[in-house]
């Protein structure tokens, strides 16, 4: 009953019609998050209202009067306790119903692998560093030793399966259509990864490799924000989120593996 009440609730807000200001959805999942974000918004509103019409009334019906005297004797009421428990148990139905399903699926159900985009995202002060495999699926070996400016991940180009390994600083280039799995990862400070387009939102922690993925269904150019306040700098990092067809995005790898050739 309670699963059905939600399916139906989902369905009014997918009819909005609007956007209440939010981001562009891009991702296949983003409409389960608008929706709970939606319904907290409505539930806050309705009990804005009903406390703010309840304020009126005692100012009214309290009021102080000629003839009327304050009973200090505590009073005991019903009402207010069914109505606390009935917050309860509709907050209970928005982590059941509306947020565990989302986060257990984008959690707990990744995608194939094989089937998948994986990228490494390493976090920086103050830039987002993408690491491709290429087009053999292999990462190549990295070695901190080798961190400098020029070489940002740290790449062991000796390697041969980083060979046609691909790195950029602030572009982060997606086939639309095709799940995305990333590792995130930080090197210095705790920064927050986040794509508002695509519902992404993950800490990036120095020391640790977090795995997220996404889906998106529709092309454009968006934002990398971080939403950790990561320093001085913290207000210039920010990166580009390419959603291209796939036909763009193999002209784009043919580019940088054509680069990576000539730089050989």
């Amino acid at each position: 009953m309670m699963e059905q009440l939600a399916k139906v609730w989902q369905e009014v807000l997918n009819l909005r019609g609007f956007d209440y200001g939010l981001p562009s959805d891009v991702s296949t999942h983003g409409f389960a998050i608008d929706n709970l974000i939606l319904t907290l918004h409505y539930f806050m509103a309705l009990l804005f209202v009903g406390w703010g019409l309840y304020l009126v009334y005692c100012l009214v019906r309290f009021r102080e009067r000629d003839g009327h005297e304050a009973d200090v004797a505590p009073q005991h009421f019903s009402l207010p306790k069914y109505l606390e428990i009935g917050v309860v148990i509709f907050e209970a139905c928005l982590l059941v119903f509306f947020s565990y399903p989302v986060w257990a699926k984008l959690k707990t159900d990744f995608p194939d692998r094989e089937s998948s985009l994986v990228v490494r995202i390493t976090a920086e002060q103050f830039a987002w560093n993408i690491h491709y495999p290429g087009r053999d699926g292999k990462f190549g070996k990295t070695n901190i030793d080798l961190i400098d400016g020029t070489n940002p991940v740290g790449l062991d180009r000796e390697d041969p399966n980083a060979k046609d390994d691909i790195v950029s600083i602030n572009q982060f280039n997606v086939p639309v259509g095709k799940p995305v799995i990333v590792e995130l990862g930080a090197k210095d400070v705790i920064h927050g990864f986040f794509l508002p387009n695509a519902r992404v939102k993950h800490d990036a922690i120095p020391g640790m490799v977090f795995p997220l993925w996404f889906e998106t269904k529709e092309t454009g150019k968006f934002e990398i924000a971080c939403a950790q306040l990561c320093g001085v700098g913290h207000y210039r990092m920010k990166g580009y989120f390419n959603v291209f067809t796939q036909e763009e995005y193999d002209n784009w790898l043919l580019e940088e593996e054509n680069a990576l050739k000539e730089g050989a």
